[in-house]
């Protein structure tokens, strides 16, 4: 990284490159080579010089996190020789979503847009199955809660969550996520934060608030005093509070958000090494830029946690992209039910990538 130019972010080695992704432990390499000449195709583009699919980070200022958040890069092999990394088994294969407060103005969007984010998490963890947990109301958490003073937000404290979380785990769940529409905070000292997970615990809990257009013109008329942990009867100011519409660039920004925590506790640290999901982010223009790919090296690592086949992991989420039912697989409509078209015009980008993976990898 050139550190007097912030305006980009050099490339690595095709040495450094080849290194991270396929390691030079010898059983590792052989791992590697033992990949069908399709998926191996595809990853080393990682290194191609003339390689298309997967280009270098591009830093745009001081304040992008891979500058203002030093961090040490993960490779391969320190992925997979991590002893602290957990990975899904046979009793703890499934991961599940749990909502807290109100996701939707509606019932029927609440519905919606939960299968949408089911469906996708599905596609991108290919293998794992994904189950939704009943929604429950920010009283049920006891978290701390407070105004921003930056945005007059109510903001719900994130390790509270994951303390609540963390005694509802079920017994054969490898995570347990939640999502909200409510802003989070970490710490007192901290403005806010996107999402917190833990890897140690299979926790994790990620706020959608804002990503939606009418996030920082919206405003919490009420009074709270500072940081405080209150009684179940005082969360009642939470009740419907901030319902945005669930659009096509708030969806495809909670797909994003949702995967890249869920990655964390795969083991998977932020990426150094090329444009990928899992690069940090310290606001949402940075969050943005981010594309809603995995770089060879990370895909590497969730490959060798899940065990997928590269391609029907692609094929998987290009049906989630195409298909407009989208029912969960056992469940029983309600009388009222209607099926919302999902909004993917966002996703659009995406889809003309993994079609141009696919053909790589069919070669």
């Amino acid at each position: 990284m050139n550190g007097k130019d912030p305006s980009t972010y050099s490339r690595h080695s095709e040495h450094t490159l080849k290194t991270a992704l396929i390691s030079t432990n010898p059983e590792l390499v052989t791992q590697y080579k033992k990949l069908g000449a399709g998926e191996r195709r595809l990853m080393n583009e990682a290194f191609q010089p003339s390689r298309n699919l997967f280009g270098p980070i591009i830093v745009h200022s001081q304040s992008d996190w891979i500058i203002s958040h030093p961090e040490d890069p993960q490779d391969f092999e320190q992925f997979f020789t991590d002893r602290f990394r957990k990975a899904p088994c046979p009793k703890k294969h499934v991961i599940y979503l749990q909502s807290i407060g109100s996701l939707g103005n509606t019932r029927v969007i609440r519905e919606e847009y939960i299968k949408w984010l089911k469906g996708y998490c599905e596609a991108f963890f290919y293998g794992l199955t994904v189950r939704f947990l009943d929604p429950v109301p920010v009283s049920a958490t006891k978290c701390s809660f407070r105004v921003n003073e930056h945005t007059q937000n109510l903001q719900i404290h994130a390790g509270h969550i994951l303390a609540f979380l963390k005694k509802k785990k079920p017994k054969d769940a490898f995570c347990i996520v939640g999502i909200t529409m409510i802003d989070l905070y970490p710490r007192d000292s901290w403005n806010f934060v996107f999402g917190q997970a833990s890897l140690t615990d299979g926790v994790g809990i990620f706020s959608f608030a804002r990503y939606d257009k009418d996030f920082s013109s919206s405003r919490y008329e009420g009074r709270v005093k500072k940081p405080t942990r209150t009684s179940s009867s005082d969360y009642t100011i939470f009740d419907n509070y901030y319902n945005p519409e669930i659009t096509s660039i708030l969806l495809w920004r909670s797909c994003k958000t949702l995967t890249h925590e869920i990655g964390h506790i795969f083991g998977l640290r932020h990426c150094q090494w090329l444009a990928c999901l899992m690069q940090g982010s310290n606001h949402l223009e940075e969050s943005d830029r981010r594309p809603l790919s995995l770089c060879p090296i990370c895909l590497r690592k969730l490959q060798s946690a899940i065990g997928f086949s590269i391609i029907e992991r692609y094929k998987a989420l290009l049906r989630w992209i195409d298909d407009q039912s989208n029912d969960i697989i056992g469940a029983t409509p309600s009388s009222d039910h209607v099926n919302l078209p999902k909004p993917v015009e966002a996703f659009k980008d995406w889809r003309e990538w993994i079609i141009k993976c696919i053909a790589v990898l069919e070669e």
